[in-house]
């Protein structure tokens, strides 16, 4: 490491730890791992302001694997804590790694009320659509059908679709990228950090143990360029390696052929727009409509909790509350012990 300009310079190198990775050969978790190691260093801030708090989970082991602060918390607890954190010391870049049981399940009330509050939080939400450290039981994002082990006839349940579940607890920043695409998920989580508020990225990530091709689709070569659509903002949404395209139709989406129809006249993304953000969020209740990946919704004109909480702790009303409170409580015969 080097000290350049009063900024701690560091690489993706310095952030690994001494400890064994363990997570199974071949887990999409790695990939996750290298690209956020990546990404840090382009955000021109020492390692010792970052912090990774996780809950319980393959993806909470996360915080070992990296050499900046960290804590392996409470299943389903991460965003409670990370929101305590961040409020405590806010000059600190916190990131919370969860995954779709940790998250959606024991902390799915956790999570959409971070979501509501809004401080100023990462959250990067591995959904492999199991559980995999427990051995293969369905998860809140398994799909209906599902065999596991807690499922042999297949779960009645509907799953969750985190991004509309993001958006309908009022997130600021919602987005999706792939385990398999390192550059796509650097980007991600560039305009994650960027972002002033809680940010949520879902990560599609292959268990290859326990539910193995689960998103096939949308990463292999010979079906990605159908079902999948990349997101940027003021840009029409073309796929299928630019040959078809989506148009609104009475706020309906459909799928038309570019020859057909001129680029102006597609769906021309506006990720401050809540309602088309939902929109895009309900592609995943139609397989004839390509899946969208990227940022879906950015609002930076929310305040936080946390410079909400300090602002109060700063302000005169409370200065005053403790001093009538002081008052209060000495006001008759009082002793100091110890």
């Amino acid at each position: 490491m080097e000290l350049t300009e009063h900024k701690l310079i560091f690489t993706s190198k310095d952030l690994e730890t001494d400890q064994e990775v363990r997570w199974c050969p071949g887990c999409g978790d790695y990939a996750i791992l290298k690209s956020v190691q990546k990404v840090l260093p382009d955000f021109g801030r020492p390692k010792h302001e970052f912090v990774f708090i996780s809950g319980i989970g393959c993806s909470s082991r996360f915080p070992y694997y990296m050499d900046t602060y960290g804590m392996h918390s409470i299943h389903g607890r991460a965003t409670a804590i990370a929101t305590g954190l961040k409020s405590a010391r806010p000059e600190l870049s916190v990131w919370v790694v969860t995954g779709d049981g940790d998250a959606l399940s024991i902390g799915g009330n956790h999570l959409i009320h971070t979501l509501r509050r809004n401080p100023d939080l990462n959250i990067l939400l591995f959904n492999n659509q199991i559980y995999g450290l427990t051995k293969g039981q369905f998860s809140p994002t398994s799909e209906q059908g599902k065999i596991t082990k807690s499922s042999p006839i297949g779960t009645v349940d509907l799953p969750f679709n985190p991004l509309a579940l993001a958006l309908g607890s009022n997130g600021t920043f919602v987005a999706r990228t792939l385990d398999r695409d390192a550059k796509h998920q650097q980007e991600i989580y560039k305009r994650a950090y960027q972002h002033k508020g809680t940010s949520l990225v879902e990560i599609y990530q292959n268990c290859n143990v326990f539910n193995d091709g689960a998103f096939e689709v949308f990463t292999e070569k010979s079906s990605k360029p159908l079902s999948t659509l990349f997101l940027e903002h003021g840009k029409p949404m073309v796929f299928d390696n630019g040959s078809k395209g989506i148009v609104l139709d009475n706020m309906t989406p459909k799928v038309v052929e570019i020859s057909d129809n001129q680029v102006e006249h597609l769906w021309h993304h506006d990720e401050q727009d809540p309602i088309k953000a939902y929109i895009l969020s309900r592609f995943f209740d139609n397989d004839e409509l390509p899946r969208p990946f990227g940022v879906l919704y950015c609002n930076n004109n929310r305040d936080t909790f946390d410079d909400g909480i300090n602002a109060q702790i700063k302000s005169k009303q409370i200065a005053d509350k403790k001093s009538a409170f002081n008052q209060l409580l000495r006001s008759n015969s009082s002793w100091v012990v110890g």
